[in-house]
């Protein structure tokens, strides 16, 4: 075992910022979400395995809740309120016994994808270190999720939560400009000193005479697709609210989404703007375009404008962007790049018929989706759990607007919702593993809790104003 002396200097500076902010270990496990690449300790009998920053803070912030005297009440409490903690819970239970069983029942009888030294080679079934950690990783996202739905209940702690995602959002965007600069300005990496894990760090590429922005990641690609969470929670939280803020972070966070180079942002890009543009529609449609819903389609009118008028000037300025979305877009399928990965899922897929729709195990294999990873690796009924997850994190809670509706929590509320659903697209793009992360898992906390203040709030309309501001968690 090697401790990281980086990695606990990460995680030092996030708690400090978390107590300067009043919010030591929620602020402190978000802002750990941004450093992708910081391991705090690699673990060689687990084949070099390296659990990230965000792992030492949620194991703090777990023993703080379990110290609590309170805590077995309310998390009778939380499995009264909540569905999704049976369905959470019932799930981790799942994932275990299929982890330990199904890589041995069917070892040999089908193929998969794991990574040996850093290279991913083909194998016949059978029990991989990626067992261990990959359920480790899912068991304490379980776990976090049911911690954070106890501390949730108290409606200030929400308020933490607000603070601890902007932390998150803003100490992404600086580490991706930060990158970014330091490319630019030919410096190199300048943040290797942090990137401690143990991965193949694919950090100074380029793509198409681009430099790959991967900020406080091992690559564009995962970098891309938290940009495309980030952006999804500023953005909706402007809308909701107007907030400088969240309007100054959205537009940080679009550059580096543009900047970044990576299929997974650019397609998920698109995926999630077909809502937003059909919402549009529909409310111009119906003749009530609200006055963020105008400024919104004036800048993106200018823009093309402006795109336009730089194109008829001179169209060839535009040829590397051209080629970068050649490269990006339409030929990925048919690089190696995008052959490997099709291989992976067409394997995937054929573990899944192979076992009878039962699944090969939790991170017994590598996909290129994380949908495919879950059909594969869990079979029919581990993605029936999780679909019962998502619609829960899906559900509204109300009409914007509503008088009916607490517009803070509200806002809260669908910009977390955004946050993790844009969250799950990119996965669906560019993740290999059936996991569907830490962050998953707080959203799905946070927008429960959001929905448990609501409900209250619409009980109390009519009361005296004293009344709603006594904390009712």
């Amino acid at each position: 075992m090697h401790i990281s002396l980086a990695g606990f200097a990460v995680c030092a500076g996030l708690l400090l910022i978390g107590y300067c902010s009043r919010a030591t270990l929620i602020v402190a496990l978000m802002g750990s979400l941004a450093f992708g690449s910081t391991a705090v300790v690699s673990l060689t009998m687990l084949g070099g395995s390296s659990p990230l920053a965000f792992t030492l803070i949620a194991f703090v912030l777990l023993l703080f809740v379990l110290i609590r005297r309170t805590t077995l009440d309310d998390l009778a409490v939380v499995f009264t309120k909540y569905r999704a903690a049976w369905i959470a819970l019932g799930l981790m239970f799942y994932v275990c016994v299929g982890t330990a069983l199904l890589p041995r029942l069917f070892a040999g009888r089908t193929n998969a994808f794991v990574p040996v030294h850093g290279v991913i080679f083909e194998v016949p079934l059978g029990p991989v270190s990626g067992n261990v950690t990959q359920t480790s990783y899912f068991v304490l996202g379980v776990l976090t999720f049911l911690a954070l739905s106890v501390l949730l209940l108290c409606r200030a702690n929400l308020q933490k939560m607000r603070n601890g995602f902007f932390a998150w959002c803003v100490l992404h965007a600086a580490l991706g400009l930060t990158d970014f600069a330091s490319k630019l300005l030919g410096a190199g990496d300048v943040l290797a000193p942090i990137r401690t894990a143990a991965y193949a760090m694919v950090t100074e590429a380029e793509e198409a005479g681009f430099s790959r922005i991967v900020g406080g990641y091992s690559e564009a690609s995962a970098f891309g697709g938290a940009t495309l969470a980030t952006l999804a929670f500023a953005f909706t939280y402007w809308r909701r609210t107007l907030s400088s803020t969240a309007l100054a972070l959205s537009i940080a966070l679009l550059v580096l989404l543009m900047l970044c180079t990576s299929s997974t942002a650019y397609v998920g890009a698109f995926a999630i703007s077909v809502p937003l543009i059909l919402a549009l529609g529909r409310s111009m449609l119906a003749g009530r375009f609200s006055r963020n819903d105008l400024m919104l389609f004036a800048v993106v009118l200018l823009a093309v404008v402006i795109i336009l008028s730089m194109y008829l000037y001179n169209d060839r300025q535009f040829a590397p962007v051209v080629h970068l979305f050649e490269s990006t877009i339409l030929n990925k399928p048919l690089s190696n790049s995008g052959q490997e990965r099709t291989n992976w899922n067409l394997t995937s897929l054929q573990s899944f018929l192979d076992t009878g729709g039962l699944g090969i195990g939790f991170g017994s294999s590598r996909a290129s989706s994380w949908i495919i990873a879950v059909i594969s690796q869990i079979g029919l009924l581990g993605a029936l759990f999780v679909a019962a997850l998502v619609m829960e994190l899906s559900r509204s809670i109300g009409r914007p607007g509503s008088g009916e509706i607490d517009p803070e929590m509200r806002a809260l509320h669908d910009s977390v919702r955004a946050c993790a659903l844009a969250w799950l697209v990119g996965a669906s793009i560019g993740s290999g593993s059936a996991d569907p992360g830490l962050l998953f898992f707080v959203a799905l906390a946070t927008v429960l809790a959001c929905r448990t203040q609501c409900a209250r709030f619409s009980m109390r309309i009519g009361e005296p104003t004293s009344t709603l501001d006594r904390d009712y968690g």
